[in-house]
């Protein structure tokens, strides 16, 4: 039997298959369009996952869609109609779109894919529930779901059992945790579902000196971790805006805006949500393990990727094992709904996987080494086709003399972090590395950190943290024997000149890191690179970051890559076995207008 399961119309359009329960592919429709968050109807993401399934539309017995949009409109009317005539202007600017397509998506699907099966509607926050439990290690957990909105639903807690899935309490709009840190976002000056990374990456450079505020004045946090919103101080209900003026004037100041300074208030605002968030994050697992009675716990949700917060939650020690699905918001809802037809609607069993059934989540697109061949000749690019044996020692010899690399191979990742895949690696020894990365490489803002890929087996010697965090969705501390002395009475952007530890290009300001453990079941071509590196400077960790920069979505293609690559100041770019040098390319290559074409968010 074969599921299709798509997601799309508010950001990270995706798609999935499943055959028999197992998942084949994912991938989200921003990869193949180049358009960053990309909302559209995911045709490029479908025909990938067709394709890879070895099938056509036809042979797909049920296609899942990952929410309800008759429940969603209903929602945005009531809400609309709530905040008359507030709402009007953001009511004219909604409904004519929903009107024209995102409310016949069955009739979009039946038509444009020449579909005539069954189709399914599971809910946002169900789509979100199996999406983590579902291909999880555990036969029972507690499951929680958080983001902005689904239809009503802003949060969830479930509990899966063996194939079963079951809800057992939500809260609803407008009281949400993702749209509370949105508001945050857009008062500090960064883009709404974007930006709210640079908001998590932000927060240690301040103290939380405004967290009273926002339980004073604009939530009543209950113990359960539910909560209500005073919707007098924000604007998404009703208007085109996260905040309004009620909330500048409880701040201070009115938002920042974009591209402005970042000044301390800033940081100790961003720092001031963050602690709030980690503390509703950490009462409502807590609650969820007091209603399932459950050891383990499975996150999904747009909140899921906070991964500071999950850090949290791990060192509570509220449950035995955590799994969080790694394309945790909208476009993971694609997977989810195609599993939850399955499980739930189909009523399948599950077949447990050892680590996790998503393949660590190298589920897109690949080329072969004919394939770049091919690409590299046919554009008279100069390159060195080098073998395994050859192959992982230069490259490492490469980043241990502070070379920027490139690094495409296999299949690409599902999800919004690279993985090895599709990853720009650097030297975490090295004092400038994290300086050259942002500022050259990125064209993003120097403050935010870089996460260090560690090999298993190592990953206790460097880091405070004895689980296991292949998907870079955990925050843990740098191991107190690889750090170094420094001065805590320096503030703001000045701890970025403090060199902390023994791996300064990884190591955040307040000494934490996001953490990816590479395993070599998994990825065995990374894995050997990392080992190669280990054994040249005895370090078993190198940095990792997505192969992009700022404003465009991580590369998917090796033209895609080689565009990037010519286009920052990378030294190297590796596609399969073939190595490219920076100085041996047609200089007409190069182009200097990358910050031009993708300005800061």
């Amino acid at each position: 039997m074969i599921i299709l399961g798509i997601s799309c119309y508010y950001h990270d359009a995706a798609a999935a298959i499943i055959r028999d329960g197992a998942i084949v592919a994912a991938a989200q429709e921003e990869r193949f369009t180049r358009k960053k968050h990309d909302a559209n109807f995911p045709k490029n993401a479908i025909e990938f996952c067709l394709k890879t399934a070895g099938c056509t539309i036809k042979d797909v017995d049920y296609v899942a869609f990952y929410d309800k949009p008759f429940l969603k409109f209903e929602r945005l009317l009531e809400t609309y109609l709530a905040y008359v005539p507030r709402g009007l202007n953001s009511a004219w600017k909604g409904i004519p779109i929903w009107i024209k397509e995102k409310l016949w998506i069955s009739d979009l699907i039946k038509n444009d894919l020449q579909y005539d099966g069954k189709l399914l509607f599971p809910e946002h926050h169900q789509s979100h529930a199996a999406s983590a439990f579902y291909p999880s290690p555990f036969v029972d957990s507690a499951v929680l779901t958080m983001d902005g909105v689904g239809e009503w639903t802003s949060s969830s807690i479930s509990h899966g059992s063996g194939n079963t899935l079951n809800m057992l309490v939500e809260q609803h709009f407008p009281h949400s945790l993702g749209l509370l840190y949105s508001a945050f976002t857009y008062y500090c000056g960064f883009r709404v579902n974007s930006g709210e990374y640079k908001l998590m990456g932000l927060a240690p450079y301040g103290e939380p000196k405004y967290a009273h505020l926002i339980y004073d004045h604009l939530i009543d946090l209950k113990d359960d971790g539910s909560f209500r919103m005073n919707q007098e101080y924000f604007n998404y209900s009703a208007g085109l805006t996260m905040t309004g003026r009620r909330f500048a004037k409880l701040f201070g100041a009115d938002a920042r805006k974009p591209e402005t300074p970042i000044s301390q208030r800033d940081m100790d605002i961003a720092a001031s949500i963050q602690a709030v968030t980690e503390d509703i994050v950490l009462k409502t697992a807590t609650y969820a393990r007091d209603l399932t009675n459950s050891s383990n716990l499975c996150l999904s949700g747009g909140v899921a990727l906070n991964c500071v917060a999950n850090g949290k939650v791990l060192k509570s020690g509220l449950f035995d094992r955590i799994w969080v699905q790694p394309s945790s918001g909208d476009a993971g809802g694609a997977l989810g709904a195609a599993l939850f037809a399955w499980h739930q609607y189909c009523d399948e069993p599950r077949t447990i996987s050892v680590g996790d059934s998503m393949k660590g989540s190298y589920l897109g697109p690949e080329w072969s080494n004919d394939d770049i061949k091919t690409f590299v000749n046919g554009n008279n690019y100069n390159h060195h086709h080098k073998n395994d044996d050859v192959l992982f020692a230069c490259v490492a010899n490469e980043l241990a003399n502070e070379q920027v690399v490139g690094w495409f191979q296999g299949k690409m990742e599902f999800g919004p972090r690279a993985l090895g895949n599709r990853s720009i690696l650097g030297d975490p020894r090295s004092e400038k590395m994290q300086k050259v990365l942002n500022v050259k490489i990125k064209f993003r803002e120097s403050f935010r950190p870089f996460a260090p890929s560690v090999l298993e087996g190592y990953t206790s010697d460097y880091f405070d943290l004895k689980e296991e965090s292949p998907y870079m969705l955990m925050v843990a501390p740098v191991h107190p024997s690889k750090r170094k002395e420094i001065d805590a009475s320096v503030k703001g952007f000045d701890k970025l000149y403090q060199v902390r530890s023994e791996l300064p290009a990884i190591t955040h300001v307040d000494n934490s890191a996001r953490i990816q453990t590479v395993h070599e079941a998994t990825n065995p071509r990374y894995f050997n690179l990392i080992d190669a590196f280990r054994e040249v400077t005895g370090c078993p960790v190198v940095i990792n970051t997505s192969f992009n920069v700022r404003g465009e979505p991580i590369v998917c293609s090796p033209e895609d890559a080689y565009r990037c690559f010519m286009r920052t100041n990378m030294d190297v770019l590796v596609l399969g076995n073939y190595v490219l040098y920076k100085s041996e390319q047609p200089q007409n290559n190069v182009t200097d207008n990358w910050q031009e074409d993708f300005p800061l968010d």
